[in-house]
């Protein structure tokens, strides 16, 4: 069973938690938005179901509800912001507009992060510079889940990487990927449907290939986009090292295995060489490089090239990165988002604590 519950409804429950404990009625709007971009597009992974988890930690005290977002450092095409502990949520999209603005000024903009939480998906931040006609760029590192290539210490996060490109009368090409094989998000789905992990998604403690979604939970690990050695494991590997370095050794931030966990009933690392988890954002004017309008034209024909290839057998068509994502947000938000039971009863508990009417819904049965 799922409840379908309206985007518009479930963004005012949303903005109201957010408010409950104590961020300001702007700062809420923004992150409320941030997050439910992900379940409008079909991340269910980091959309509302992870509401609990910021409430979480702001009452452990890992997140500040009313941050003090400032540039510590900055250049005409460059800065370091300091999040104050706030709520990725917030924090992210005050930095794309920091990489916008510059790159109006200068033609591009670059902006690293320290001090920050959780962002929610790439996608919504990358696609703020598409909004300003700009190619994006977003990326975060996370929480050591991954085993780096023949490892068997986990090292890295899912350290996700979002490119956003627009076009003319074509949507917009969006990458938005983590650099393993399967996010973390995906487990938590199986683990709630009892379903069972396809190979190449995690390893155990021991370092041999496991289907069992709980296998992180005994010492297990992530294993990098490719899965093995064999199928390319050494090029995610590399991938999620990058947005590390990017995101946090460039910003002052933590890095490796010392980046904070975002289940705030997990310890904190020892030692933790920098201030929070670490963001990277870009923003490139594309009159930087060459005419806007001529770029949108060959982007144009550049979708519609690939959109055109011969798929094959048992395949509809081929794909532009972002078509599905796309195409769910059109549905979602005309007939609302499905939420599963495990997600409606932590909300509706969420709800009952800090006062806040749950939203009306309709139940559904998945695949009727």
């Amino acid at each position: 069973m799922e409840l379908l519950i309206s985007y518009e409804r479930l963004l005012s429950f949303t903005h109201e938690i957010f408010q409950k404990i104590g961020v300001s009625p702007e700062d809420a709007r923004t992150a409320s938005a941030a997050l439910l971009s992900a379940d409008l597009r079909g991340v269910d992974s980091h959309g509302v179901a992870r509401l609990i988890g910021y409430v979480r930690l702001k009452e452990a005290g890992r997140a500040n509800p009313t941050p003090s977002i400032r540039i510590i450092h900055e250049t005409p095409s460059t800065a370091v912001v300091d999040g104050d502990g706030g709520l990725g949520l917030v924090v992210a999209p005050f930095a794309m507009r920091v990489a916008i603005e510059k790159a109006k000024q200068v033609g591009t903009g670059w902006v690293s992060v320290q001090h920050s939480n959780h962002f929610g998906i790439a996608g919504y931040h990358a696609l703020q510079a598409v909004e300003n006609g700009m190619i994006g760029i977003a990326m975060t590192n996370a929480s050591a889940l991954v085993v780096p290539t023949f490892s068997a210490e986990r090292l890295l996060g899912t350290n996700p990487i979002c490119v956003a490109v627009p076009a003319g009368t074509e949507p917009p090409f969006v990458a938005d990927l983590a650099t393993t094989t399967a996010a973390n998000g995906k487990l938590e789905i199986l683990q709630r449907k009892g379903g069972v992990a396809p190979e190449g998604w995690i390893q155990d403690q021991e370092g041999k290939s496991t289907t069992d979604p709980h296998a992180l939970k005994a010492g297990g690990a992530l294993l990098p986009l490719g899965g093995d050695r064999e199928h390319g494991s050494h090029k995610g590997y590399a991938l999620g090292a990058i947005v590390d370095i990017f995101s946090a050794v460039l910003s002052g931030a933590n890095y490796g295995p010392w980046v904070p966990p975002f289940p705030a009933y997990v310890p904190m690392p020892t030692g933790m060489p920098g201030k929070g988890i670490g963001h990277f954002f870009g923003a490139m004017r594309i009159d930087a490089f060459r005419p806007a309008d001529e770029f949108k034209q060959h982007m144009d024909n550049w979708i519609r090239r690939f959109r055109s290839a011969k798929p094959v057998a048992g395949q509809e068509k081929v794909l532009i990165p972002g078509d599905p994502e796309r195409e769910m947000e059109a549905i979602r938000g005309k007939s609302g988002i499905p939420l599963p039971m495990a997600v409606v009863e932590d909300l509706k508990g969420l709800a009952g604590k800090l006062g806040v009417a749950f939203p009306e819904g309709a139940w559904i049965n998945p695949g009727q």
